[in-house]
Protein backbone atom coordinates (compact mmCIF):
# COMPACT_ATOMS: atom_id res chain seq x y z
CA UNK A 1 0.00 0.00 0.00
CA UNK A 2 1.38 3.69 -0.79
CA UNK A 3 2.29 5.69 1.87
CA UNK A 4 0.13 8.59 2.07
CA UNK A 5 2.02 11.69 2.45
CA UNK A 6 0.38 15.40 3.35
CA UNK A 7 2.12 18.74 3.79
CA UNK A 8 -0.31 21.29 5.54
CA UNK A 9 -1.25 23.98 4.02
CA UNK A 10 0.41 26.43 6.93
CA UNK A 11 3.63 25.16 5.53
CA UNK A 12 2.29 25.81 2.55
CA UNK A 13 2.01 29.17 3.41
CA UNK A 14 4.94 29.39 5.28
CA UNK A 15 7.19 28.19 2.08
CA UNK A 16 5.19 28.66 -1.09
CA UNK A 17 8.27 27.40 -3.01
CA UNK A 18 8.43 24.01 -1.23
CA UNK A 19 9.13 21.19 -3.48
CA UNK A 20 9.68 17.30 -2.53
CA UNK A 21 9.56 13.99 -4.32
CA UNK A 22 8.94 10.76 -2.62
CA UNK A 23 10.36 7.52 -3.35
CA UNK A 24 8.51 4.49 -2.24
CA UNK A 25 11.31 1.33 -2.21
CA UNK A 26 10.43 -2.09 -1.27
CA UNK A 27 12.50 -5.09 -1.25
CA UNK A 28 15.97 -3.39 -0.68
CA UNK A 29 19.33 -4.68 0.45
CA UNK A 30 21.17 -3.02 3.39
CA UNK A 31 24.45 -3.66 5.07
CA UNK A 32 27.26 -2.19 6.43
CA UNK A 33 29.00 0.57 4.01
CA UNK A 34 31.25 -0.71 0.88
CA UNK A 35 33.98 0.42 -1.12
CA UNK A 36 31.64 1.21 -3.61
CA UNK A 37 29.27 3.40 -0.89
CA UNK A 38 32.29 4.93 0.29
CA UNK A 39 33.40 6.18 -3.47
CA UNK A 40 30.45 7.56 -3.68
CA UNK A 41 30.87 10.19 -1.30
CA UNK A 42 34.02 11.06 -2.01
CA UNK A 43 33.02 11.54 -5.35
CA UNK A 44 29.72 13.57 -4.24
CA UNK A 45 31.99 15.68 -2.18
CA UNK A 46 34.26 16.37 -5.19
CA UNK A 47 30.97 17.47 -7.31
CA UNK A 48 29.99 19.38 -4.24
CA UNK A 49 32.88 21.52 -4.22
CA UNK A 50 32.85 22.00 -8.08
CA UNK A 51 29.03 23.27 -7.58
CA UNK A 52 30.39 25.89 -4.62
CA UNK A 53 33.50 26.83 -6.83
CA UNK A 54 35.06 28.28 -3.25
CA UNK A 55 32.25 29.52 -1.85
CA UNK A 56 30.99 28.30 1.46
CA UNK A 57 27.40 25.99 1.68
CA UNK A 58 25.06 28.90 3.40
CA UNK A 59 26.41 31.29 0.52
CA UNK A 60 24.56 28.95 -2.18
CA UNK A 61 20.87 30.48 -3.07
CA UNK A 62 19.40 27.47 -2.24
CA UNK A 63 20.58 26.87 1.45
CA UNK A 64 19.98 30.69 1.81
CA UNK A 65 16.04 29.89 1.28
CA UNK A 66 16.55 27.32 3.71
CA UNK A 67 18.41 29.23 6.34
CA UNK A 68 15.42 31.92 5.49
CA UNK A 69 12.50 29.21 6.18
CA UNK A 70 14.20 28.26 9.25
CA UNK A 71 14.29 31.74 10.53
CA UNK A 72 10.51 32.51 10.13
CA UNK A 73 9.78 29.64 11.92
CA UNK A 74 12.06 30.31 15.14
CA UNK A 75 15.05 28.22 14.93
CA UNK A 76 18.53 29.57 14.67
CA UNK A 77 19.56 28.30 11.26
CA UNK A 78 23.56 28.73 12.29
CA UNK A 79 22.65 26.54 14.95
CA UNK A 80 20.43 23.90 13.48
CA UNK A 81 20.94 23.93 10.06
CA UNK A 82 19.33 21.94 7.71
CA UNK A 83 20.45 18.05 6.41
CA UNK A 84 21.85 19.23 2.96
CA UNK A 85 24.31 22.35 5.06
CA UNK A 86 25.00 20.32 7.60
CA UNK A 87 26.03 17.52 5.27
CA UNK A 88 27.81 19.53 3.01
CA UNK A 89 30.25 21.56 5.97
CA UNK A 90 31.47 17.72 7.02
CA UNK A 91 31.65 16.90 2.91
CA UNK A 92 34.47 20.23 2.53
CA UNK A 93 36.45 19.39 5.91
CA UNK A 94 38.91 17.41 6.57
CA UNK A 95 37.37 14.41 8.29
CA UNK A 96 34.74 13.93 5.13
CA UNK A 97 31.42 12.25 5.00
CA UNK A 98 30.59 9.72 7.78
CA UNK A 99 30.01 6.23 7.21
CA UNK A 100 27.07 5.06 8.08
CA UNK A 101 25.25 2.14 5.74
CA UNK A 102 24.72 1.09 2.44
CA UNK A 103 21.54 3.22 2.01
CA UNK A 104 22.35 6.23 4.33
CA UNK A 105 25.46 6.23 2.15
CA UNK A 106 23.13 6.37 -1.17
CA UNK A 107 21.21 9.05 -0.24
CA UNK A 108 24.16 11.29 1.62
CA UNK A 109 25.72 11.43 -1.47
CA UNK A 110 22.49 12.64 -3.49
CA UNK A 111 22.04 15.30 -0.85
CA UNK A 112 25.36 16.48 -0.90
CA UNK A 113 26.37 16.21 -5.10
CA UNK A 114 22.92 18.37 -5.39
CA UNK A 115 22.92 20.46 -2.41
CA UNK A 116 19.42 19.44 -1.19
CA UNK A 117 18.17 17.65 1.28
CA UNK A 118 17.09 14.05 1.30
CA UNK A 119 15.97 11.92 4.16
CA UNK A 120 15.22 7.93 4.65
CA UNK A 121 12.84 6.66 6.76
CA UNK A 122 12.00 2.92 7.28
CA UNK A 123 8.28 2.03 5.89
CA UNK A 124 7.76 -0.95 8.09
CA UNK A 125 8.41 1.98 11.32
CA UNK A 126 6.32 4.24 9.95
CA UNK A 127 2.64 4.03 11.89
CA UNK A 128 -0.10 5.51 9.54
CA UNK A 129 0.52 8.12 7.08
CA UNK A 130 3.61 10.91 7.09
CA UNK A 131 2.92 14.50 8.13
CA UNK A 132 4.63 17.64 7.30
CA UNK A 133 2.98 20.19 9.64
CA UNK A 134 3.46 23.17 11.94
CA UNK A 135 3.69 21.61 15.25
CA UNK A 136 1.50 22.54 18.42
CA UNK A 137 4.33 21.83 21.01
CA UNK A 138 2.94 18.88 22.79
CA UNK A 139 3.84 16.10 20.28
CA UNK A 140 6.24 13.39 21.33
CA UNK A 141 10.13 12.85 20.06
CA UNK A 142 11.47 10.09 21.03
CA UNK A 143 15.37 10.59 20.97
CA UNK A 144 18.50 8.87 22.62
CA UNK A 145 20.29 11.01 25.02
CA UNK A 146 23.57 10.07 26.90
CA UNK A 147 22.73 6.39 25.79
CA UNK A 148 19.49 6.51 27.00
CA UNK A 149 15.93 6.93 25.47
CA UNK A 150 14.78 10.24 25.89
CA UNK A 151 11.43 12.42 24.78
CA UNK A 152 11.40 15.94 23.21
CA UNK A 153 8.71 17.86 22.24
CA UNK A 154 9.02 20.48 19.18
CA UNK A 155 8.97 24.17 19.37
CA UNK A 156 5.40 25.49 19.04
CA UNK A 157 5.21 26.57 15.37
CA UNK A 158 8.76 24.24 14.29
CA UNK A 159 8.15 22.63 11.28
CA UNK A 160 8.12 18.85 11.66
CA UNK A 161 7.51 15.80 9.72
CA UNK A 162 5.35 13.06 11.88
CA UNK A 163 3.00 9.94 11.79
CA UNK A 164 0.99 8.77 14.04
CA UNK A 165 3.16 7.66 16.68
CA UNK A 166 4.59 10.53 17.10
CA UNK A 167 7.42 13.11 15.40
CA UNK A 168 9.88 11.31 13.15
CA UNK A 169 12.16 14.24 12.37
CA UNK A 170 12.57 17.88 14.13
CA UNK A 171 13.34 21.45 12.40
CA UNK A 172 11.57 19.84 9.17
CA UNK A 173 14.72 17.89 8.22
CA UNK A 174 17.68 18.71 11.12
CA UNK A 175 17.42 16.06 13.17
CA UNK A 176 15.61 12.14 12.26
CA UNK A 177 14.41 10.01 15.63
CA UNK A 178 15.95 6.78 15.48
CA UNK A 179 12.25 4.71 15.69
CA UNK A 180 12.00 5.25 11.91
CA UNK A 181 15.74 5.26 11.15
CA UNK A 182 17.22 2.93 7.94
CA UNK A 183 19.12 0.12 9.94
CA UNK A 184 20.88 -2.66 7.95
CA UNK A 185 17.04 -4.62 8.70
CA UNK A 186 15.79 -2.10 6.55
CA UNK A 187 14.19 -3.83 3.19
CA UNK A 188 11.61 -0.68 2.75
CA UNK A 189 12.08 2.30 2.41
CA UNK A 190 10.62 6.26 1.76
CA UNK A 191 13.38 8.88 0.74
CA UNK A 192 11.98 12.55 0.36
CA UNK A 193 14.09 15.03 -1.48
CA UNK A 194 13.25 18.49 -0.45
CA UNK A 195 13.72 21.53 -2.08
CA UNK A 196 12.92 25.38 -1.71
CA UNK A 197 13.14 27.92 -4.40
CA UNK A 198 15.25 29.10 -6.83
CA UNK A 199 15.54 25.53 -7.39
CA UNK A 200 13.95 24.44 -10.33
CA UNK A 201 11.56 21.63 -9.79
CA UNK A 202 13.71 20.14 -12.75
CA UNK A 203 16.86 20.03 -10.35
CA UNK A 204 14.88 18.70 -7.73
CA UNK A 205 13.34 15.60 -9.89
CA UNK A 206 16.63 14.86 -11.12
CA UNK A 207 18.18 14.03 -7.95
CA UNK A 208 15.53 12.01 -7.17
CA UNK A 209 15.88 10.13 -10.29
CA UNK A 210 19.76 9.45 -9.66
CA UNK A 211 18.77 7.87 -6.13
CA UNK A 212 16.65 5.57 -7.68
CA UNK A 213 18.84 4.27 -10.02
CA UNK A 214 21.54 3.96 -7.10
CA UNK A 215 18.56 2.02 -5.17
CA UNK A 216 18.49 -0.16 -8.25
CA UNK A 217 21.73 -0.94 -8.69
CA UNK A 218 22.99 -1.62 -5.15
CA UNK A 219 19.50 -4.14 -4.94
CA UNK A 220 19.03 -5.03 -7.97
CA UNK A 221 15.22 -6.48 -8.02
CA UNK A 222 13.67 -3.63 -5.59
CA UNK A 223 10.15 -2.44 -6.41
CA UNK A 224 11.05 1.13 -6.58
CA UNK A 225 8.53 3.95 -7.58
CA UNK A 226 9.01 8.05 -7.93
CA UNK A 227 6.24 10.13 -6.90
CA UNK A 228 6.15 13.62 -9.28
CA UNK A 229 6.90 16.26 -7.53
CA UNK A 230 4.17 17.99 -5.03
Amino acid sequence: MTLTLTVSDEVRVLAPGFAHVAIEAHGLVNGPSSQASSDLLDDAARRLAARLGGRAPHEDRHMAAWREVYTAFGSKPSRTRNSAEALARRALADGGLPRINLLVDLYNAVSVAHLIPVGGEDLDRIRGGMRLVRAAGDEDFVTVAGGEEAVEHPDAGEVVWCDEAGVTCRRWNWRQGPRTRLTEETVSGLFLVESLAPMPVAEVEAAAAELAELLEKFSPGARIAVRPAA
